[in-house]
């Protein structure tokens, strides 16, 4: 099956590898990138908390040239949304990490079912744009967050041409959407040519939210049923 991937780099080149591990054509086409922002994370860190939460892989991938400055909070418990980002924190040298569910509203109810004792509350590395389900539950479950943007994604200013003439040329039979701000602007970028060019496509999503940025009366729309890459493989 020939599948567009449209998540960032470098998690779209290490999508497109298992694609094609397992027979199929990948065309990247990243609509995002990130912006990162590790100066806010230092900065946070240096204030009193119990442990750190994480709720994106890239927010780890933005303390990467920070790496040496680290040292002093490599012990503290690190919370992770799941077990890509808990991956990425042990990579990078964090001792004590724990993988959530997959979700920031599993992993907010993880921390408040577990957590023994948060008196200096969360250091919490997350991106823009993000869903505020995350916080909303901490908030409501009685756990201080202090919030640091350590990454913002930033739309790819693609040609609308480029694109028609890539989905022209080597059309794909499914996308692969793993975030909301992804489907929102893959689809305004081709808004012209939406109902043409997906009429027959399948429009595979990570969760309902993602699925939502999809415009409605388009290809066929398929949610994983957990969000995570492997159920949405499942899909294809």
């Amino acid at each position: 099956m020939r599948v567009l991937v449209t998540r960032p780099q470098p998690s779209a080149t290490a999508t497109a590898a298992r694609l094609e591990a397992l027979g199929h054509e990948a065309i990247v086409l990243p609509m995002m990138e990130a912006v990162h922002r590790p100066q806010a994370a230092l900065d946070i860190l240096g204030l009193p908390h119990a442990a750190i939460a994480v709720t994106s892989a890239e927010a780890i991938r933005a303390l990467s040239t920070i790496k040496d400055q680290l040292a002093p909070h490599l012990q503290t418990p690190v919370l992770c949304v799941g077990t890509a980002t808990a991956e990425a924190a042990k990579a990078l040298g964090f001792q004590s990490v724990i993988a959530g569910p997959g979700t920031g509203l599993g992993l907010a109810q993880l921390i408040a079912d577990t957590a023994k004792s948060l008196d200096d509350g969360l250091a919490y590395l997350a991106g823009l744009p993000r869903s505020p389900g995350f916080e909303t539950a901490l908030r409501q479950a009685g756990i201080r967050c202090r919030v640091a943007d350590v990454y913002r994604m930033s739309p790819i200013a693609h040609a609308p041409e480029t694109v028609e003439k890539l989905l022209s040329s080597s059309k794909p039979e499914a996308v692969l959407f793993y975030s909301h701000e992804t489907a929102r602007h893959f689809f305004a970028l081709n808004a012209m040519a939406a109902k043409t060019a997906f009429h027959d496509m399948r429009l595979l999503c990570l969760s309902e939210h993602v699925a939502d940025a999809v415009p409605r009366g388009i290809g066929h729309i398929a949610i994983a049923a957990q969000p995570n890459e492997k159920s949405l493989f499942a899909l294809l």
